[in-house]
């Protein structure tokens, strides 16, 4: 009797073992979805105007599927002059996460205003180069003024003294900037602001000059 015991005992021992799952840990590649916008990137609207719908597709080309994108549209505000960045994200089913970046103007500039070309920063002489990509809308190649640290942005011109950065994101992580200015003097337009960007100095007022 007590042989046959031992015996069930290690019936039962196997049969559990049997039983019991075993977990692998898995490597795989990582690989982002690449976020397809609808429509343009840039946006330009009166204030009060109607904001843009902005719709989106997903596609990992690594693993040969398309992932289900999410836009937030709840930071956009037509009543409130300013720059709107909509960020457009997909999640692939590893968890690597692709995203692009929608930029919202809300403004009543004329449209016929253009403070695009070459700038010169005062303080050290560093040239940057700013482009309209909307109406009011507008890129610079080098927020900071700087050879150390190039990271480009976009600003928002809201009326002749004013312009906005909003809060985005950027190649040197989230931006925003404190006493941002701008001066439309004929032959003399300037602008300048305090970047609130890691690797700058928050204290320094960065002032650009149109050459």
């Amino acid at each position: 009797m007590k042989k046959l015991s031992i015996i069930l005992f290690f019936a039962t021992l196997c049969i559990a073992a049997c039983k019991k799952d075993s977990k692998v840990s898995q490597v795989v590649t990582a690989s982002y979805p690449t976020v397809m916008v609808s429509g343009p990137q840039y946006y330009s609207i009166n204030t009060g105007g109607t904001l843009p719908t902005i719709t989106g597709t997903a596609y990992d080309s690594f693993y040969k599927e398309s992932d289900p994108v999410t836009i937030d549209n709840s930071t956009l505000d037509n009543s409130t002059p300013g720059l709107y960045i909509v960020q457009a994200k997909a999640k692939n089913k590893y968890g690597y996460i692709g995203t692009a970046n929608i930029y919202v103007a809300v403004t009543n500039v004329p449209t016929t205003q253009d403070i695009s070309g070459t700038y010169k920063r005062d303080a050290n002489g560093f040239i940057v180069n700013v482009t309209k990509v909307a109406n009011g809308l507008y890129y610079t190649d080098n927020v900071g003024g700087t050879g150390a640290l190039v990271v480009p942005a976009y600003f928002a011109v809201l009326n002749d003294t004013t312009i906005d950065f909003g809060t985005q994101p950027t190649s040197g992580g989230t931006l925003t900037v404190s006493n941002p200015k701008l001066s439309l003097v004929p032959g003399d337009t300037t602008y300048q602001y305090k970047l609130n960007l890691s690797g700058f100095s928050p204290d320094a007022v960065r002032n650009f000059i149109k050459q």
